[in-house]
């Protein structure tokens, strides 16, 4: 079973109330996601760093949140494993007393033409982004308390339809099905459920394999003529998370400069 490994330091949070929201966070030691931890921490939530293998990223993740003055652990769970992911939620609870919103920013991506494309790729898109996604989002619906937040995590290449993209696209579609059907079972919960769609974001996933003239042409299309951030995307998170963003329900945010 997956241990939860709260690190050493101050446990205050940057929230006055001893009962901070609560936050998890899969794919939370790189990235989008590991931006996401250290902006919801600031917020004053207490964070459940949920990652796959990198246990040294993770530490990193929950160290910032907590040098920010923030709550953090970090918990080890595959995504696509029931078992796992029910862990990840019942160290959450056991460590902060509940779950109010959940981020799901734990993806894969593998980039061929659909000719090419090996099938045993497609079965780990399938495994992590569609799988992944219903086994947490399954966790979700039942642990988030009243006022809480789902947010999942798409593509804006669903729409943009680049070659390429098939499989990781198809994979993302499913997501954002998923999560709007999401949204209206969750009527007379309290808890919003809504996808962000990132486009070109500097994120490791995204430059990996990727040359200097593919980067720079991809960071052109935008009318802001540069690439997204983790920071762009997080900020986009933190909205929805928050009560602010709460009338905003059901939804695909497609997070990415202006490409259409």
């Amino acid at each position: 079973m997956p241990i939860p490994t709260p690190l050493d330091g101050p446990t205050a949070t940057a929230q006055p109330s001893a009962s901070p929201r609560v936050v998890v966070v899969t794919g939370g030691s790189r990235g989008i996601g590991r931006r996401t931890v250290g902006r919801l921490a600031a917020d004053g939530y207490a964070v459940v760093v949920g990652y796959a293998g990198n246990q040294a990223e993770a530490e990193a993740a929950v160290r910032e949140a907590v040098d920010g003055g923030g709550r953090a652990i970090a918990v080890r769970a595959d995504v696509a494993d029931e078992q796992a992911v029910a862990a990840l939620f019942d160290a959450a609870e056991a460590e902060f007393g509940g779950v109010d919103v959940v981020v799901h920013a734990a993806g894969r991506m593998h980039l061929a033409p659909i000719a090419e494309l090996d099938l045993a790729a497609l079965d780990d898109l399938h495994r992590t982004n569609i799988r992944g996604t219903f086994v947490v989002v399954q966790q979700a619906v039942r642990r988030a308390r009243p006022g809480g937040a789902i947010v999942t995590f798409s593509t804006s290449v669903v729409g943009l339809a680049f070659p390429g993209y098939g499989a990781y696209s198809a994979s993302k579609g499913a997501v954002e099905a998923l999560t709007l059907i999401l949204a209206r079972e969750l009527r007379g919960r309290d808890v919003t459920a809504n996808t962000v769609a990132p486009g070109p974001t500097a994120t490791d996933l995204f430059l990996d394999g990727k040359d200097e003239e593919t980067i720079a042409r991809l960071a052109a299309q935008p009318p802001l003529e540069r690439l997204g951030t983790p920071a762009d995307i997080a900020e986009v998170v933190a909205f929805l998370a928050s009560p602010a963003g709460h009338w905003i329900n059901g939804q695909v945010v497609r997070a990415n400069g202006g490409i259409v």
